[in-house]
């Protein structure tokens, strides 16, 4: 009984790593059970054991993904880090999905389709979004500049930036379009 259950948990990881990184690489649109079959090494018919439908497996890669850099962020500030090193390892990752093979952010692909997607998989994208500008405003608070409302904005718009500034470099394939934009932001202040 062990011994399946640790097949089962294994498999579903493939799974969930491999629609990830097809998803980051094609989007939503450009995920198929069967090509993730192929991917995993399992029959088609098999991924419906572990997920119904595509939604609830795009919904639950973007409740993970959330989840994941939500530690990875806060873990960040645990460190007591100061603001300027909070925000370089925030930036650093989506530089580092762009050098996996001109990847994007899992939830920024995702809003680009979200026409496309069911309800389920758009409440997680807002999630991602809304968990990165409670971070970033965290973050700015640390600086002790601006009211509680404009802090939010920035953060916001700060979010906004790195996230258009992803999307450049990767329609251009070139992460060093992504590095020299963030570089502006700083000069100019919008990132600390």
């Amino acid at each position: 009984m062990e011994m399946t259950m640790v097949a089962d948990t294994n498999t579903k990881e493939r799974i969930m790593e491999a629609a990830r990184l097809t998803v980051q690489d094609l989007g939503y649109s450009g995920l198929s059970f069967r090509e993730l079959a192929k991917d995993v090494g399992i029959k088609s018919a098999s991924i419906h054991y572990y997920f119904a439908t595509k939604g609830e497996l795009g919904a639950a890669l973007a409740s993970r993904y959330t989840a994941h850099y939500a530690e990875y962020f806060d873990g960040l500030l645990a460190q007591g880090l100061d603001p300027q090193t909070c925000m370089a390892r925030y930036t650093d990752v989506f530089a580092d999905t762009l050098r996996n093979e001109n990847r994007m952010c899992l939830a920024g692909i995702l809003s680009a389709e979200r026409n496309e997607l069911p309800d389920d998989v758009r409440t997680e994208v807002v999630k991602w979004g809304e968990m990165n500008e409670r971070w970033i405003a965290r973050v700015l608070a640390m600086l002790k500049s601006g009211k509680p409302d404009e802090i939010r904005r920035r953060a916001r718009a700060i979010f906004a930036a790195v996230s258009g500034a992803q999307l450049i470099a990767h329609s251009r394939g070139d992460v060093s379009v992504y590095e020299e934009i963030i570089a502006t932001y700083r000069t100019s202040g919008l990132i600390p």
